[in-house]
């Protein structure tokens, strides 16, 4: 989360809330939480409201179902049944050889 998406966040709308949203944490739960949002240049509120939206709409996204008519099923199927190319297989080395950003040093 950056600036620029909490701006634009429902969190960060000049709207009244209409529900509330309790929750319990732990204090150093609490004050990561108060470090990430002053860096952003939020308050708590914002940040936390921001944030739950964005990994909710991920876990939507996540869950989409794609529909596809039997041919494009077929060339589907066909294309994973196949070798990677070159690229492809680059691509997966590249992937797979990757440090997670939260792992990073």
């Amino acid at each position: 989360m950056n600036d620029s998406t909490l701006a634009r966040s429902p969190a960060a709308a000049s709207t009244t809330a209409e529900v509330n949203i309790h929750l319990r944490a732990r204090a150093k739960d609490r004050n990561l939480i108060d470090h990430a949002a002053e860096i952003v240049g939020a308050n708590r509120s914002q940040f936390m409201l921001a944030s739950a939206l964005n990994a909710a709409k991920n876990v939507l996204i996540d869950q989409s179902t794609i529909l596809a008519d039997a041919k494009a099923f077929q060339q589907v199927m066909n294309w994973l049944d196949r070798p990677a190319t070159g690229a492809e297989a680059a691509g997966m080395a590249r992937l797979r050889d990757a440090q997670a950003p939260w792992r990073r040093g």
